[in-house]
Order: structure tokens, then C-alpha cells, then sequence
């Protein structure tokens, strides 16, 4: 059996790494290497590359365990740190101390909390993502996704995307496993009411688990062209995650949901003023 079909508590490994302790994690003022900084797309992707391929490789010979995610996580955290690029992570106690599965729903921006996410979350609990089929099918990273036991969306019949995530999410929070959502479309700056779905809120309705809200500004790794996973990686912007406390959904959740967009949306507003008060 892998570890993929095994049923997976909700409580860490012993050997779990936890990189980050407490509430809160600022990164170092001496993380940066001084020629990476100096150079930090060139410094960063062949670090990252190195971090990718290992893990595939570990994942194909069937020894990728949620540990060994989790370090291939925080490997990605220091080398984005070498390059001089920021980290603020608040609000971890809202889901640290928070007992049994729920389904995290946040905003999407760009390549980077898809890769770091793990790092923050996986130590505390069990966790996977929802993700489109495309990410699951994409070469060498597919041999990692597939282990962490995704549940996965075509993007093409909405219908069909509802049902794979309502009932394979609420599998997997049975099992103990706790779901990452991002309702967007596409990766945005910017947050629209219109594409902002509640399935994340619909599934945790379902499952009987409450939703813990996140917000995200992650656009120091940039989209990139012809290929938009790899982006400029713009150092001067500080990477911020902020989680809230959970919400338990009661009714037909459009509270709840209004209640995850508006904290989301508030922290959008908020670093985008930050920006604004450094550059005046």
C-alpha cells in the first residue's frame, strides 16, 4: 500500500520537521546570501530545480513520505530566503491549535504557495490540495503531487469539478486529511467577487468541519512567459501569509463565505496600502 492510499491520521509524524514554531515566522534579517541577492531569479530556479527533481525521484522509488514533503518545503522556504525574499507568516495558531480536519480557503497569486504551503500547514496537520488536473499531469512534479493524494479538477464541466471535490474532499477529511482550496479560476493580485466560488465553504458544510480562512500575497515569485510558473523572483516584495480563526458553518454558509472574502479581501487592502506608504 503507498502512502497515498493509506489512511492518513490527523496528527503529525513524530519526526516531523516544524520550521516555524509559535504564531508568527519573519524572516531572518541575515537569510540572504549576498551573490544570490545580487542575482535571484538565476540564484533561485536552479536551487529549486535540484529541490524538485530529488523529491520526484524520492516519490518514484515510493519514499516521499509527508515528512520528506515537508522538507522538500522548507528547502524551497531558504533558498526563496537566499535570494533575499521576505517571508511574514501570522495567525498559525488558528489552526495549530485547532483539533481535527477543516478546509483551508484562501486567495491564489502565483506559483510559490503551492510550493511553500506545505512547510506551514503539514507539520500541524495532515493536508493536501485541490488542484487541476494539468498541475497533476506536469512533468517531474507530478511524481510529487500524486503522493500527497490530491483531488484533482478539469476545469472544463463545473458540474463534474463540484462533485470531485465535494465527495472526494469529504473523504478525505474523514480520513483526517485536511483540504487546501483556492475558489479563483487563475492566480489574480487582486480578488473578484464573481470568480470567488464557495465550494470551499460547500465542502466543509458537507464534511461537518469548520473552514479556516487564509490570505496570501505571493507575488514575489512573478508569472512568467511563454511559461507562467517561472516568473521573475522579485525580492523587494514581501511574501505574507495570515490565517483566521475558523469558522464553523451553520445554515447555507453565504455568511461564512462573505466572511472568508472580506478577511481576505481586508488583507489584500491592507498590504497593497503598505506598498503604497514605502513607495510615497
Amino acid at each position: 500500500m503507498t502512502d497515498a492510499e493509506s489512511p492518513t491520521p490527523d496528527i503529525p509524524a513524530p519526526d516531523m520537521p516544524v520550521p516555524f514554531t509559535g504564531d508568527a515566522y519573519t524572516t531572518p534579517a541575515d537569510a540572504a546570501g549576498p551573490i544570490a541577492r545580487l542575482f535571484p531569479s538565476l540564484a533561485y530556479y536552479p536551487m529549486m530545480a535540484s529541490i524538485v527533481y530529488r523529491a520526484a525521484a524520492a516519490a518514484q522509488r515510493g519514499e516521499y513520505s509527508p515528512s520528506a514533503w515537508v522538507g522538500s518545503s522548507i528547502e524551497v522556504v531558504r533558498a526563496l530566503e537566499r535570494t533575499g525574499v521576505r517571508l511574514l507568516i501570522e495567525g498559525m495558531e488558528h489552526f495549530t491549535q485547532l483539533e481535527g480536519p477543516c478546509v483551508f480557503v484562501g486567495n491564489h497569486m502565483s506559483t510559490l504557495e503551492t510550493f511553500v504551503l506545505p512547510s506551514i500547514i503539514q507539520p500541524h496537520k495532515n493536508v493536501t490540495y485541490v488542484v487541476k488536473q494539468s498541475l497533476a499531469d506536469y512533468p517531474v512534479f507530478k511524481h510529487v503531487l500524486r503522493t500527497r493524494d490530491p483531488i484533482t479538477v478539469g476545469r472544463v464541466n463545473p458540474r463534474d469539478d463540484l462533485a470531485a471535490v465535494l465527495e472526494g474532499g469529504e473523504e478525505r477529511l474523514k480520513r483526517g486529511i485536511s483540504v487546501i482550496i483556492f475558489p479563483q479560476a487563475t492566480r489574480s493580485d487582486t480578488l473578484d467577487p464573481k470568480t470567488f466560488n464557495s465550494i470551499g465553504v460547500k465542502l466543509a458544510r458537507r464534511a461537518g468541519v469548520p473552514v479556516v480562512p487564509f490570505a496570501l500575497k505571493t507575488d514575489a515569485w512573478g508569472t512568467g512567459w511563454p511559461i507562467k510558473d517561472f516568473g521573475l523572483i522579485r525580492p523587494q516584495r514581501t511574501v505574507h501569509f495570515r490565517f483566521a480563526a475558523p469558522l464553523a458553518v451553520a445554515g447555507n454558509g453565504k455568511d461564512e463565505h462573505a466572511a472568508v472574502y472580506a478577511f481576505i479581501e481586508g488583507c489584500l487592502a491592507e498590504w497593497r496600502n503598505e506598498i503604497r506608504a514605502i513607495s510615497s
